[in-house]
């Protein structure tokens, strides 16, 4: 007799093939859900291999259109950057994820949800706490904190060995090293209207980009094939632990440079600085998994208030791993090149 419908937020990997084995072995019917967001992913080999190993149904669901717009352009109007370095790739990424995997529990009528997540990290968190905020009655499963699955499966140290025994040059996926990047910058530039970018051209090649998904893939391309975006940081988990993070964010990292630019060409001085203090909590709030929270929505719309007369286009140049930005213009210009003469 099944124990109920439990939804696997499943990536076809290691780890969530041997959690779904294992849900399947402890008597659960089991919906596999794969996100795009826009990862390097055979999402029919995924697919086939979830069904393989016992799913009673797979979800594949295309929401990089949703990820960029409601969740990547408030993290660029915000400027989020945690701890001063990083961009919060993976954290924006979560919420987005675990809204849709809800809503298929919902739908189903799926008692459970389960992850892949580990009982050190912070995407435990960030996934649970998006999961009871959008459906309060639901049980999580975490089988990385139950004795019984991880003395069972041994992928979690196989997986580390594995990572730790190769360069960290090697774990970069989306960009190339720098200096093995073109020898001639992309020269861009970048229109924003209320803080978020509504196009993008190639001041060269006139290739031109103006819906939200088709801008931050673009930028992503140009971003990494100069090697944009790379770092390699300590740092402070929600948990109360410092770890190791490499992270690539080549599209975020030219939207980063290039908002900050207009933002400080057509925003009020004292309103700015209330503004960065914003951005700081809204970037803790999301590294910490608190989306949903009433305190995060609360800082979003703020900060979308202080986002009004953001607009104008930026030029700038992307090379060997660097953004220079090279100009600026605006209507909401609160730049009087009369006054500082």
């Amino acid at each position: 007799m099944s124990k109920g419908t439990v939804v696997l937020a499943y990536s076809g990997g290691l780890d969530t093939s041997c959690i779904l084995v294992w849900l399947k072995e402890q008597g659960y019917d089991v919906i596999a859900y794969l996100a795009n967001i826009g990862q390097d992913e055979d999402f029919d080999a995924a697919r086939k291999k979830a069904e393989r190993l016992g799913a009673k149904k797979v979800f594949i669901e295309d929401l990089r259109a949703e990820f960029v717009e409601e969740f990547i352009w408030p993290s660029v109007q915000a400027s989020a950057i945690y701890e001063d370095r990083y961009l919060l790739g993976t954290s924006i990424a979560r919420p987005c994820i675990a809204r849709r995997q809800v809503q298929i529990a919902q739908k189903e009528c799926a008692q459970f949800v389960s992850h892949g997540a580990t009982g050190k990290g912070n995407d435990q968190i960030r996934f649970e706490l998006t999961c009871y905020a959008l459906y309060p009655d639901v049980k999580i499963i975490a089988p990385w904190r139950i004795p019984e699955f991880y003395n069972r499966f041994k992928g979690r140290k196989d997986l580390m060995e594995y990572a730790e025994s190769h360069a960290p040059s090697d774990l970069y996926l989306m960009t190339k090293n720098p200096e093995q990047s073109p020898n001639t910058p992309d020269m861009l530039e970048m229109e924003f209207k209320s803080g978020k970018p509504i196009k993008v051209s190639h001041v060269t090649d006139g290739t031109t980009k103006d819906t939200p998904l088709e801008i931050f893939l673009y930028l992503n391309e140009v971003g990494g094939k100069h090697g944009v975006g790379r770092i390699d940081i300590v740092e402070n988990r929600f948990i109360g632990m410092k770890s190791r993070g490499i992270y690539e964010t080549p599209g975020g990292t030219i939207l980063h440079h290039a908002h900050l630019d207009i933002e400080a060409f057509t925003m009020d001085r004292e309103v700015r600085r209330i503004k960065q203090g914003l951005g700081i909590k809204f970037s803790e709030l999301l590294y910490n998994g608190f989306w949903y929270s009433p305190e995060c929505e609360y800082v979003r719309h703020c900060i979308a208030k202080s986002q009004e007369n953001v607009e104008g286009k930026v030029q700038l140049s992307v090379f060997k791993g660097n953004v220079n930005i090279l100009g600026r213009e605006s209507p909401k210009s609160l730049y009087n090149e009369e006054l500082v003469r």
